[in-house]
């Protein structure tokens, strides 16, 4: 079914070497340990490579968007994440290989991600959304356009997501010297290898400044020490003004998209089994 029109793709530029280099670096997450009994597999969901992880007996789908600020990052990497999120959650995780900027800026990455959801909204199994970081954000715009377009999204789960472009959260000033991951800087840097002229306060590259009043229940979780955490905590009060049903978890101490990075703290197991409770009793 499909949902609202979305801008046009746009041509992009090649990107840098040390781009190439950084994304080099990123894909050894791969060899990541997985969990022995989740079948992780590569397929095409409308036109976009999917990594797919399968635990037994699956009780819904999932689509989860990988970080790296639109510019870095993939499926494969991220699939040691995805396995260990299966296996906490019984759900049937898809992770997109959605275009990446410089090469595919904004819209593109957004197209990706609407064709992959539309493409799993069977009707019949309970349809979630997450995202970390930029996929944070990506998960969030997708989510509300493919509702907006009939598309019934049972739960959404963001990991230290980012949310708002314009990077003027006092947080980028107060966290700097606890996130050793993020800054304004590079920030700034992703939001115009993405954007390439579009207003960093477009809705549907920001989405914490879009319509949140039909939003999905929503999980929201990030560090205290991260110049993202603004992000969350502005979400969750937008969203909670609304009336929407929304659970946040600020925890101290630990870096940007921890599950992903340090899969063997207990803090990490603690936000699988947080957002296994939540995607539980969503539907």
């Amino acid at each position: 079914m499909p949902g609202p029109a979305l801008p046009p793709r746009r041509a992009g530029r090649p990107p840098p070497p040390e781009l190439v280099q950084r994304r080099a670096g990123v894909a050894a997450m791969a060899d990541h340990p997985r969990p022995a009994g989740v079948e992780v597999r590569v397929t095409e969901i409308a036109g976009v490579s999917c990594v797919v992880c399968t635990p037994t007996s699956p009780q819904g789908r999932l689509v989860h968007f990988h970080g790296g600020g639109y510019r870095l990052g993939s499926a494969a990497a991220w699939a040691p994440f995805g396995a260990r999120l299966a296996e906490a959650c019984g759900l049937e995780v898809h992770l997109p290989d959605y275009a990446l900027a410089p090469e595919l800026p904004f819209p593109a990455a957004l197209h990706d991600a609407l064709a992959v959801i539309e493409a799993l909204a069977n009707g019949r199994d309970p349809l979630f959304v997450g995202g970390d970081s930029a996929g944070g954000g990506l998960a969030l715009s997708t989510a509300l356009i493919a509702q907006a377009g009939g598309v019934r999204i049972a739960g959404l789960s963001l990991l230290s997501p980012w949310l708002d472009l314009t990077a003027t959260a006092a947080t980028y000033q107060t966290c700097a010297d606890s996130d050793a991951l993020f800054s304004r800087a590079a920030a700034t840097e992703a939001a115009e290898t993405y954007l390439q002229g579009v207003a960093s306060d477009d809705p549907l590259a920001s989405p914490l400044f879009a319509d949140l009043s039909q939003a999905p229940p929503l999980l929201v979780m990030a560090s205290g020490a991260e110049v993202l955490v603004n992000d969350s905590v502005a979400l969750a009060a937008r969203t909670a003004s609304l009336g929407r049903a929304v659970q946040l978890h600020v925890v101290p101490g630990q870096p940007h998209v921890w599950p992903v990075l340090r899969p063997d703290e207990p803090a990490s197991a603690w936000a699988l089994a947080v957002a296994a409770t939540f995607f539980a009793h969503c539907d």
